[in-house]
């Protein structure tokens, strides 16, 4: 794919990326209706949305943790099991009981407190949160025998020059980037992380290395858009529209050096924060960051 040198190259080049969005959106919908989909979607909500104080406690125990549920749970919802000689993941579990209208405590609580309340007996109190008890979790990684169901968000193809054209452009887009070995990368399951640096220091973007150099670049696009687009955001309810922004910044300009970018519908259906036709309300700003890495990589394969 190439624009022509032209007065009306950057008029094609919107128009291009314009009807790519709308296939983008086109696919997440499709994404999101299919089956695959609905039972990657079924398998997510049985998992836990665990509090901050559960996150941090489980980071610090097994920091590269992705999905975590107790023993039981692994084997009764997902026919997994937790491997023999694994450690637990421990946590605080929330202890739902009757509790006193007045003292908010359990019935053998209440009773030994001061609290005289008796307009109504304890087999009439209504349930609530009257503590909390630790509780052993393990990660998938622990586990065993039947696999989850899997989205494939992979971006595929042969990237060719790309890749090392991608690496070179990184200083002209004033970022910082490092491809980190599969065994260091401390980062979970994410793909690659975007680090917001105060300047004069540039955005450090991390990459997991991984055999598919097609989804590796597509991975370092992403990030390259979130260092472009979103120093200095800290606004948390604006994550899946930086998400969707990002992901559609790699779709376009995946798709412009020849790779399939397909599977980010299924990304962005994942995330699910917002209707796919928020793209469009943020196409100026999609359009022109695909533009401009656009110029960069191709600057980098001329010179090669």
């Amino acid at each position: 794919m190439s624009f022509d040198d032209s007065d009306t190259r950057r008029e094609e080049m919107q128009s291009t990326m314009a009807a790519w969005v709308e296939d983008l959106v086109d696919e997440v919908e499709d994404a999101v209706s299919s089956d695959e989909f609905q039972r990657w979607l079924n398998v997510q909500s049985r998992f836990h949305d665990y509090s901050h104080r559960n996150t941090l406690l489980i980071n610090r125990q097994y920091p590269n943790a992705t999905r975590v549920a107790g023993y039981r749970t692994w084997q009764d919802e997902f026919d997994r099991h937790v491997k023999e000689g694994e450690s637990a993941i421990w946590i605080w579990a929330p202890i739902i009981a009757k509790q006193c209208p007045e003292c908010e405590n359990s019935p053998s609580y209440h009773n030994r407190s001061d609290c005289e309340y008796d307009e109504t007996p304890p087999e009439e109190w209504s349930k609530g949160l009257v503590g909390f008890r630790p509780a052993a979790v393990f990660d998938i990684s622990q586990t065993e025998r039947e696999p989850l169901p899997e989205l494939e968000t992979e971006a595929t193809g042969t990237a060719g020059e790309l890749l090392p054209a991608l690496l070179e452009a990184a200083s002209s887009l004033t970022v910082e980037v490092a491809v980190v070995s599969r065994d260091d990368w401390p980062h979970g399951d994410a793909k690659g992380v975007c680090q917001y640096r105060s300047p004069p220091e540039r955005p450090l973007v991390e990459v997991r290395d991984r055999e598919n150099n097609a989804d590796l670049a597509v991975t370092l696009v992403h990030e390259y858009a979130h260092a472009l687009l979103h120093s200095g955001i800290g606004d948390e309810t604006e994550r899946s529209k930086r998400e969707l922004e990002a992901e559609a910044v790699g779709y376009i300009v995946g798709r412009y050096f020849g790779l399939d970018t397909s599977g980010s519908a299924f990304y962005l259906a994942a995330w699910r924060g917002d209707e796919p036709e928020v793209i469009f309300d943020r196409l100026e700003r999609i359009s022109s960051t695909a533009a401009e890495i656009i110029d960069t990589v191709g600057e980098a394969l001329s010179d090669e």
